[in-house]
């Protein structure tokens, strides 16, 4: 938190005890950390300066928890804030790299979970003299980094520094967390609670403490103590004041005791969730989906904060949403704001269109995100929510946008962070002539709401209405959807709503010990299935319904999507087959609530668009697929490996005859079949890494490499049905996936879009203009052999026929090919007409293909 908790004061208070100890009138010596003063992260001497030993010592059982009971080094990773330092987030002579494990870094076990580290803070950090040291800012983690210690909200730990000789004074009680800016641990009181408070000075001076404003107690000392019983609702204030020969010194916090909220309904025409503007935008409806919750305050930049009366939120009678109502609002401004739930709960608007992090924002650049509104430092801490009654609204140029057939989709699947080196929709947009050029007609941008970071694969996301903001603005976003439209291309967006993670609202709502609670509306306590990350979605509860039937709503309408690939999607599921892999058979097997519950998601996309892509990762049974697909879902097809195993010349498993729906037993070729996605080892890695070889043949070569992959889309691209590739498959990327770990930035190679790499995508081009452009590949009935080396796909409709074959194997091999009349046939890729004879008995060289046709193909 970068301040303390500012609140409006209108509360009550009585003392019931504030006194120096019988008989002392001595003024001691400066004060050490009293006996009583414990806490996440605790300090010795009390007022620690840059030049002298401090002892830290931190409780693992205190905060967020991660450390609590793990047994291994625990090791500090710690910076310094200093004059010259950007705020408080801007670490300075930070030791060592993250993970970097190192003795002066290595805490001590003291017992009882508590560590300690023992530093002198200039020389430790090595600071040159002339920098004045403000604070020690750090987190605990584990030797491997798995886990790490922070404040119970997630924030990083700070260790004030004091100057040498000065009047200081701060609380030692209550007990308080170690934030920027220290606040209680304990923030919220009923009437009739309690606080024990106490004072410390850096010197024996005059000591007070004030309660919203009014003296309640004076001494002479070091040390000031007092007893504090709370008899009224509201914001109560706190401050300690030092005063000696002139000087002063002060400090202070603020507590909420809670009050009783009014009952009432929503206003007429106000959402049961997010913000609704009425009166031309002056005044706004708030409003959040939060059961069994005690209170909840409204606090923003149009109440500068505070906890004031009008702040306190009403509950609907029904005990599941809280609203409150704000008027004088500037139409045209944006408005920060949170929801402070319970008086503890700090949480952003789950439906926000637009979110500030403190964290990470400030990595965004400016021409990508220009004009961001400034995170309001010093009022609150974490996420906020914006929200603009009048914001400038995208002008859509493109109207009547006709979609592709659902068997006809090439789809492109790209991640905008590893696509194009500016890392943003405005420069993608310019991009787009290349995709148009390649030919396909669907694009598949992977998770583009906030997710938490900025960079990141996206599956591990937060807010699902907030585009996130390290790829550009929301009319960016939607400017790039309405020139792919333009060109003719859909627009698919990934989705992940099986899962979300720990800076959503809906986890840190209903959160215990670091995990969703049992109460939680939307979220399991322990996932249901294997291969989880994050929370698991409760698919069978009525919140979760509503709030994804939201989400989807809110993207096809707001930003005219044409898809959606849901992420995960055999994990929508109350099934507990528990997380081990060992469990992956039984999460695979057919599933009738998991059935239901995508045919209820499916029916209400319909109901808002009846031609609406739905695309699912379920990789489940096949009567499972069978009977969603029939519904009109399509379902992802992974046939990378196969695929793989044929372009690198290794025979064996190298069957991909699960690339025709009937395989599956489906009754339409609703499959998005793929060789590549952003989940696998990329192909041309393998080829050049484990290539086969024979003789003067080898796979491992660049252009024999590029060829074979050719060769294979020309199989993947003739099966009737949707097909999918991963961006840059077309130019033979051959950067691993584990590069840099396996979700970790790529290197973004254009320079390979040239020679024989371009000859790939040129060759690309051709095959997908056959598979858009010709009846046969979505009507075509067929005969296939793709096991073995050579394969071959015949196809039949209308008159027409095409055939696919090729020689998988790394030595020449004949091919025969019953399918194959006599007669003049059509070389598609050699562009030329050639006489075959009955039967096709060719030999063919390694990695020879064609693709022939009774008739040339049309290709543009």
């Amino acid at each position: 938190m970068k301040g303390i908790l500012f609140c409006f004061l209108w509360g009550l208070a009585v003392l019931t005890g504030c006194k120096k100890p019988s008989g002392d009138d001595s003024p001691g010596p400066d004060p050490v950390v009293p006996e009583a003063e414990t806490g996440l992260l605790t300090f010795m001497p009390a007022f620690p300066t840059a030049n002298e030993e401090i002892t830290l010592r931190f409780d693992s059982g205190r905060g967020n928890r991660e450390l609590h009971g793990y047994a291994g080094d625990v090791y500090a990773h710690i910076g310094v804030i200093t004059s010259l330092s950007g705020g408080a987030t801007d670490w300075r002579y930070v030791k060592t790299e993250w993970g970097e494990n190192t003795a002066a870094t290595r805490l001590v076990d003291i017992g009882n979970g508590v560590y300690e580290l023992k530093l002198k803070p200039r020389v430790y950090f090595g600071v040159p003299t002339g920098e004045k040291l403000l604070k020690i800012a750090l987190v605990l983690r584990s030797a491997d980094g798995s886990k790490v210690g922070r404040n119970s909200d997630g924030s990083d730990l700070y260790v004030p520094l004091f100057e040498q000789g000065g009047l200081h004074v701060r609380f030692s009680g209550p007990e308080m967390q170690p934030l920027f800016s220290p606040q209680p641990s304990k923030l919220v009181y009923a009437p009739g609670e309690t606080i024990e408070l106490t004072a410390l000075a850096s010197t024996s001076v005059e000591l007070a403490i004030h309660v919203n404003g009014n003296l309640i107690g004076t001494d002479r000392g070091t040390t000031l103590r007092a007893t504090y019983t709370f008899t009224q609702s509201g914001e109560h204030t706190f401050t300690a004041v030092a005063t000696e020969s002139g000087k002063s010194g002060e400090a202070g916090f603020s507590v909420l005791v809670l009050g009783d909220p009014e009952i009432a309904e929503l206003p007429a025409g106000a959402a049961p969730n997010g913000v609704t503007f009425m009166s031309g935008g002056s005044a706004a409806v708030f409003a959040l989906t939060a059961p069994g919750k005690t209170s909840a305050y409204l606090l923003g930049d149009f109440n500068d904060w505070s906890f004031q009366p009008e702040s306190l939120m009403k509950r609907t009678p029904d005990g599941k949403h809280w609203w409150a109502a704000v008027d004088g609002l500037d139409p045209q401004a944006a408005y920060a704001y949170q929801f402070v739930i319970d008086g503890t709960i700090r949480v952003a608007d789950p439906y926000a269109e637009l979110v500030l992090d403190p964290d990470h924002d400030q990595y965004i650049p400016g021409h990508t995100y220009p004009n961001l509104k400034s995170y309001p430092h010093g009022k609150t801490s974490g996420i906020v929510a914006v929200t603009t009654a009048n914001e400038h609204r995208y002008a859509w140029r493109t109207q009547g946008f006709r979609r592709p057939h659902p068997h006809d989709l090439v789809i492109y699947e790209l991640h905008v962070r590893d696509f194009i080196a500016a890392r943003n929709y405005k420069t993608l947009v310019d991009t787009l002539n290349y995709l148009t050029n390649l030919g396909v007609n669907a694009l598949q941008l992977m998770p583009v709401n906030e997710f938490e970071g900025n960079s990141s694969w996206g599956y591990n996301p937060s807010f699902y209405f907030a585009p996130d903001k390290y790829y550009g603005t929301k009319n960016d976003l939607k400017q790039l959807i309405d020139e792919c439209h333009a060109r003719g291309i859909a627009v698919i967006l990934d989705v992940v709503l099986n899962h979300t993670f720990g800076q959503s609202p809906l986890v840190r709502l209903y959160a215990e010990n670091g995990r969703p609670s049992a109460d939680n509306p939307w979220l399991n306590t322990e996932a249901r299935h294997p291969f989880n990350v994050g929370y698991d979605f409760n698919h069978e509860s009525e919140y979760t319904k509503a709030f994804v039937s939201d989400v989807l709503r809110f993207w096809m309408e707001e930003y005219r999507v044409d898809g959606f690939r849901f992420d995960l999607s055999k994990g929508f599921t109350q099934k507990n087959t528990g997380t081990s892999e060992s469990g992956v058979a039984a999460w695979s097997a057919y599933d009738a609530s998991r059935v239901a519950i995508w045919k209820a998601y499916h029916a209400f996309i319909r109901s808002i668009d009846a031609d609406f892509f739905v695309i699912l990762e379920h990789f489940a049974d096949d009567s499972e697929e069978s009977e969603l697909a029939a519904e009109g879902m399509l379902l992802w097809n992974n046939l990378n490996h196969p695929f793989n195993e044929a372009t690198m010349g290794w025979l064996e498993q190298s069957d991909f005859k699960r690339l025709f729906h009937t395989e599956h037993g489906f009754s339409a070729p609703n499959l998005v079949s793929y060789m590549e996605s952003h989940d696998e080892e990329r192909i041309m890695f393998k080829n050049l890494a484990y290539g086969n070889r024979s003789g003067g043949y080898d796979v491992r070569q660049l252009n024999t490499a590029l060829k074979r992959v050719e060769m294979a889309a020309a199989f993947l691209l003739a099966a009737p049905g949707p097909k999918m590739m991963w961006q840059f498959g077309e130019l033979g990327y051959d950067v691993s996936i584990e590069e840099n770990g396996r979700t970790g930035e790529k290197p973004v190679l254009w320079e390979y879009n040239k020679g024989p790499r371009r000859e790939l995508y040129e060759a690309f081009g051709r095959l997908i203009g056959f598979k858009t452009h010709n009846e046969i590949f979505r009507h075509g009935t067929f005969t296939y052999q793709l096991a073995g080396a050579v394969k071959y796909i015949s196809l039949m409709h209308a008159g027409q026929q095409v055939v696919v074959v090729g020689n998988f194997d790394v030595v020449p091999r004949r091919a025969d090919v019953e399918e194959i009349s006599a007669g003049d046939w059509y070389d598609n890729m050699g562009r030329q007409v050639i006489r075959l004879d009955e039967g096709y008995a060719k030999s063919l060289a390694p990695g020879e293909y064609y693709v022939y046709s009774k008739t040339a193909l049309a290709s543009r």
